[in-house]
């Protein structure tokens, strides 16, 4: 094959196939268009293209101002407190942040990043 597959951009491990018009990822069962990747090496923005992947814990696309619930507790590092499953974030704001943290947010217990896999789209 001329083209190699890439790795899979929610999980990040290389396991994935094509499978018709996309690419799936056996491992973590995401699936994403392959159309997506030369848009990639189209545009020279990267925030336009991180925003357009960035997806919930049920594979919905999450979009600036989105309201979302979280789907598990989440202890807040640095601190005694904990996120509860069930609370509910308004205003949300994607970012290309490290280790996977893309949702910035303000929360009862101040403005933090959290991964859009233990969110879900309200």
């Amino acid at each position: 094959m001329p083209h190699t597959v890439p790795a899979c951009p929610q999980c990040g491990l290389e396991n994935t196939y094509p499978d018709g018009s996309n690419y799936v990822c056996p491992d973590c069962a995401f699936e994403w268009p392959q159309v997506a990747e030369t848009a990639d090496t189209d545009a020279d923005a990267g925030d336009g293209i991180v925003r357009d992947a960035v997806r919930d814990a049920n594979g919905n696309p999450l979009a600036d101002g989105d309201a979302v619930i979280l789907v598990k507790d989440l202890k807040v590092k640095g601190s005694s407190s904990t996120l509860k499953k069930g609370t509910k974030i308004k205003s949300i704001r994607l970012v290309d942040g490290a280790d996977g943290h893309n949702v910035d947010c303000k929360t009862d217990l101040g403005s933090m990043l959290l991964k859009s896999d233990f969110l879900k789209k309200a």
